[in-house]
């Protein structure tokens, strides 16, 4: 008999078998109905085999689905990231089929002209909608408009049998990009990248990159036009975008509509669900060439997929850390292997672990070494805080403050960047000293002035500000500690008042859209001084945005994080080069109370390379990523004694192994989130070691309560 095994879209660690019917024809990729329990489910089918029989009895596929088949190698992809992870190969396997969880659009409305029919009482109006609408089918107010007359005349054909309604069920039509339309002028860097990722394309089979070019110098045109060469060659062909932030969305599509011709499909999660099934159908169907989205396009089931663009490879935000954990840059470039593709990293500052790569000779290394066009990089001045500190109660320092004046002198835009969001981080009690604290949770309460309230940035749990102490009982004795975005933009409208400002942080545009409009009132020159978090450091062009002030450079280089040193040279080179990307000259002050800190000095003196030789000695000597790797396990319960007894059972059961240490059992930095006791284990290997390996013969060896959640996290980038 025929045995299917089928991948079940739920937290299960493996694929159910069940039996093929007689007569039913099934292979590999296709829809099938399952029986599980008393349900039926609907799940993809994984692998199909002939047996001579079975010691157990098998349930029988009920029936297909009528769905596009998923791709072998989206189905292979899925089964090796669910290794990668040890993750559930259903839970990858939901992520695969989350567009097909969506309703289909509605069907549209539309009328045509019946065959024969002639209108009984000729009129001029029902003459020019009978012309109008041709021999297409068409909506009903539509087709008025394009005739110019009345509704009443389209429902009189209708009522009298001329024309008849039919209803269309929802096809995306996305229009094939034009190669040829409107080549973007390189210069020699850009031509020789897009030459290189167009031969590796050509010659086919899995060839990864690192696109490296400063900020500016034009990654997006020579990305894209590698693209248009892959596309002229191969017209099948699919290319996968994947960004950091709904928020860089738009900017992309637009240029790739200017570049092409045709807008490209969107994935992310501000797409409505409707929308999201119909670019799947659309990339598995092939119908879609193009698609920029976020890390879950990665997912989606790609036909002919030929080329693939992690643009700001470096990106934490690629990083998923809650329910299904992977990161989106490592499962692209194994996605571009499975499928015999290119794969183009693409940064300005690269991750530690990518330039090892390349400097390794594992990925090809393109730079870009310039500004595009008549543009330079901005000059970087470190602002020594202990020399000129600004008055008690406020955060910009006299020289920053000088210097913004002279910008709105000049008609000019500044960037003040501080990444915290709300108006301050901590609120306590000057009676008691007691700080505000999320309920059930070690994470302390910010507060937003805007909308009167203190959030939990790690719970989302929100209240009015009390005028009581919850700790003594004092009244208006809470106070705020230390600046976020809202309070820095205080200040400005206090020194500027005549200035145009707002505030760009996950708070004031917490959707594509709102963060759209904002991006295009700040590039259409709408507001004067803008004050953000890191979402305006990703990739952005403010062609009159000449200076940028780092309120707190040192923010990010506090605390024992492994790559805090690398982020923030990451973020604030980012931020820097947010200036002078037109025709006029940027600068970038960098406020410090640490001038001489490493980061700081090679980021002035722009020196990457010094930095990351240094770091990468640092890293090498720890044997720490990417000399080595790492693997986190982490532990939470309502139930206390329930950690510490799994957290014992797994020390007590680590299998022996060289040239690989665990750490821990320890409490999480948060130890407590909703209501949720957490402790961490951590796992460091030598690079050649087979860590997945080893943890899937540890956590055999022990059974873990039903009340005790257990998650894995293969290179782990919090360690909360």
């Amino acid at each position: 008999m025929k045995v299917a095994s089928v991948l079940i879209p739920l937290p299960v660690p493996e694929a159910f078998d069940y039996e093929v019917p007689e007569g039913l024809e099934v292979v590999r990729g296709d829809h099938a109905a399952v029986p599980l329990g008393p349900r039926l489910v609907r799940g993809v089918v994984a692998e199909v085999r002939e047996t001579t029989g079975s010691n157990r009895r098998l349930k029988a596929i009920s029936h297909l689905v009528d769905d596009p088949r998923v791709p072998a190698g989206t189905l292979d992809f899925i089964e090796w990231a669910a290794r990668w992870t040890l993750s559930p190969p259903g839970e990858m396997a939901a992520a695969a089929l989350k567009g097909l969880r969506a309703p289909r659009p509605r069907p549209e409305r539309r009328v045509r002209r019946v065959a024969d029919r002639v209108p009984a009482r000729p009129t001029p109006a029902r003459s020019a909608v009978l012309d109008a609408l041709g021999s297409r089918s068409m909506p009903g107010a539509e087709l008025a408009r394009a005739a110019g007359v009345s509704s009443g005349v389209v429902k009189g054909l209708l009522d009298e049998g001329v024309l008849e309604t039919v209803k269309i069920e929802g096809v995306a039509a996305f229009d094939a990009p034009d190669p040829n339309h409107a080549p973007a002028s390189l210069n020699l860097d850009q031509a020789a990248a897009a030459a290189a990722l167009s031969e590796a394309t050509a010659r086919g089979g899995f060839a990864p990159f690192l696109l490296d070019g400063v900020t500016g110098s034009g990654k997006t045109e020579a990305y894209l036009e590698a693209a248009a060469r892959v596309l002229a060659a191969e017209p099948t062909a699919q290319v996968l975008i994947l960004l950091p932030e709904i928020a860089l969305t738009q900017a992309l599509i637009e240029r790739i509509a200017s570049r092409f011709g045709a807008a490209p499909a969107e994935w992310h999660s501000g797409v409505a669900p409707p929308r999201r099934r119909q670019v799947w159908e659309a990339v598995a169907a092939g119908r879609c060439n193009i698609v920029v989205g976020a890390r879950s396009a990665l997912f989606l089931p790609y036909a002919n997929l030929r080329l693939l663009v992690v643009d700001e490879e470096h990106d934490g935000s690629f990083k998923q850390d809650e329910g299904l954990v992977y990161h989106a840059r490592d499962l692209a470039v194994a996605r571009a292997r499975i499928e015999g593709a290119t794969v183009v990293l693409a940064s300005a500052t690269p991750s530690l672990e990518t330039l090892w790569n390349a400097q390794q000779g594992r990925y090809g290394w393109l730079k870009l070494t310039a500004r595009h066009g008549a543009a330079v990089l901005p000059d970087i001045r470190l602002l020594d805080l202990r020399e000129c500190p600004p008055d008690p109660q406020t955060w910009l320092s006299q020289p920053l403050r000088e210097a913004i004046g002279e910008t709105l002198q000049r008609g000019e835009q500044t960037l003040l960047f501080l990444n915290r969001r709300g108006y301050a981080p901590v609120v306590l009690c000057r009676a008691c000293g007691h700080r505000l604290t999320a309920p059930d949770t070690d994470s302390w309460l910010v507060e937003h002035r805007y909308t009167g309230r203190l959030v939990c940035h790690l719970t989302g749990f929100t209240m009015a500000r009390p005028r009581h102490c919850p700790s003594c009982g004092a009244a208006d004795s809470l106070v705020p500690v230390g600046p976020g975005v809202e309070r820095v933009e205080e200040e400005v409208r206090q020194l500027f008042p005549e200035a145009r400002t707002a505030v760009f942080s996950s708070d004031t545009a917490p959707d594509g859209r709102s963060a759209r409009a904002l991006i295009q009132r700040m590039a259409d020159g709408e507001i004067d001084i803008l004050v953000a978090t890191q979402a305006a450091a990703k990739g952005h062009n403010f062609p009159n945005l000449t200076l940028v002030g780092v309120v707190d450079a040192d923010l990010g280089l506090r605390g024992g994080d492994l790559r805090a040193a690398e982020r923030t040279y990451q973020l604030l080179t980012q931020a820097a080069g947010r200036a002078g990307r037109a025709d006029r000259p940027g600068r970038a002050i960098l406020q410090t109370w640490t001038p001489e800190h490493p980061v700081l000095i090679a980021l002035a003196a722009g020196d990457r390379d010094a930095f990351v030789e240094a770091e990468m000695a640092e890293r090498e000597a720890a044997s720490l990523p990417p000399w080595g790797r790492l693997a986190a396990i982490i532990l939470s319960s309502e139930n206390a004694m329930a950690v510490e007894k799994t957290a014992r059972d797994l020390a007590e059961a680590i299998p022996n192994a060289e040239r690989l240490e665990v750490y821990g059992p320890a409490d999480a930095p948060l130890a407590l989130v909703r209501g949720r006791r957490r402790k961490r284990l951590l796992v460091r290997a030598d690079r050649d070691v087979d860590l997945q390996g080893f943890l899937r013969v540890w956590l055999a060896r022990v059974k873990v309560p039903a009340s005790v959640r257990l998650s894995v996290d293969v290179d782990p980038y919090s360690f909360l």
